[in-house]
């Protein structure tokens, strides 16, 4: 028999982060669950923001700033909240990006992963990672160094969208006005 869930919301007890949902449907042993989250590609002079996780020594590597949308929020929010969170950065959101999707497994469930994310920009090098969710650094990086350094090929795809829209801004002006 198989689930289908929706999160509607989180919760957290400590340090574990607990996910409300409803909705099922039945098809073949596990539970599937729906989850949103947006995140942002933060950019100053040209650099971009990255965390690296260790959650562990399980978890680990470097990844753009994201997390879940909270009841009653909206996208944009949640990646201005999620960025200030876990960087200390409040970024400013210039556009939206993309939408990235991926699958992962936990005990006996599997994760369905939406990831909207904007392109975003800081007006210093200021960064400190969260160490609540683990993150045990921060930095800005080159394009070069910052794609290589990703973990994950859809966090890749998606800094390479949002850093192609950033060099299009800058070559029209458009970078860092409030336009």
């Amino acid at each position: 028999m198989r689930f289908k869930m929706r999160a509607l919301s989180t919760t957290r007890k400590g340090d574990r982060l607990y996910l409300v949902y409803t909705t099922h449907q039945s098809t073949g042993g596990i539970a599937v669950i729906e989850a949103t989250s947006c995140g942002g590609v933060v950019i100053f002079r040209g650099k971009i923001l990255l965390l690296y996780k260790n959650y562990k020594n399980k978890y680990e590597g470097w990844v753009l700033p994201k997390g879940t949308v909270e009841p009653g929020e909206e996208h944009r929010q949640t990646a201005a909240r999620e960025v200030r969170e876990e960087t200390g950065v409040d970024a400013r959101i210039v556009k939206y990006v993309g939408k990235s999707q991926y699958t992962f497994t936990v005990p006996e469930d599997v994760v369905e992963k939406d990831v909207y994310w904007y392109l975003m920009m800081s007006d210093s090098y200021y960064s400190k990672p969260q160490r609540e969710e683990y993150f045990m650094d921060s930095g800005y990086y080159k394009y070069h160094e910052a794609y290589h350094l990703l973990k994950f090929p859809n966090e890749k795809q998606i800094l390479e969208k949002a850093y192609n829209e950033y060099i299009e801004m800058k070559k029209s002006n458009l970078w860092g006005n409030r336009k």
